[in-house]
């Protein structure tokens, strides 16, 4: 009966060492997913990047009006909010037909608090028009947001942080919007390349 109640558990040095090669484990895994958390919050600032601009896209062609999606630092979502080069949040406005038509923000997201550390390089505003297409429109009927046409036909934003893949979202002036790999060339064979 004692050899029975001897066999059922752990000895003291098997624990041990147990403990000690799960300690060396995560100590050589640490790094890996040290990495894997930063590109995970570049993935994510270009996803909600991308998703905030096709969002505009899409209610400038539903509305049959112009919409500006803008970066900015101000989480209010008001009417009040302003544009901001490297803002931490997103907003969506629709654009009055006349000087009379009230300004009406239709959707705000956060790129700063999911991701701290990751930082965006990009235009500040984008508008549409009601084909879905980047256009220009000055800063008054845009509630105080100014819009211009890229020179090179694709605005672009880069989305960095330090020891991560970068990522960039592209809109065309057509209004495509896409996620590429900046480190890639666009082909065949890489179609995630820009």
């Amino acid at each position: 009966m004692k050899r029975k109640l001897r066999e059922q558990g752990f000895t003291l040095v098997e624990l041990v060492v147990t403990i000690a090669l799960l300690g060396i484990l995560l100590g050589l895994a640490g790094p890996a997913f040290s990495d894997w958390i930063r590109g995970a919050r570049v993935r994510t600032i270009a996803d909600a990047l991308q998703t905030g601009a096709r969002l505009a896209q899409g209610e400038a062609v539903r509305v049959n009006r112009q919409v500006v999606f803008f970066l900015t630092n101000d989480s209010s979502c008001s009417a009040a909010t302003t544009a901001a080069a490297n803002g931490s949040f997103w907003a969506i406005r629709t654009i009055g037909l006349t000087a009379g038509d009230p300004v009406r923000t239709v959707q705000c997201g956060t790129l700063a608090d999911s991701a701290p550390g990751v930082a965006i390089n990009g235009p500040t505003a984008i508008c549409f028009n009601s084909a879905g297409r980047q256009t220009i429109n000055a800063a008054p009927g845009a509630g105080g947001v100014a819009c211009a046409l890229p020179p090179t036909g694709m605005s672009v934003y880069d989305i960095t942080a330090a020891d991560a893949r970068p990522l960039r979202v592209q809109v065309s002036l057509g209004g495509q919007v896409r996620k590429c790999d900046p480190a890639r060339t666009l082909s065949a064979a890489a179609p995630d390349g820009c």
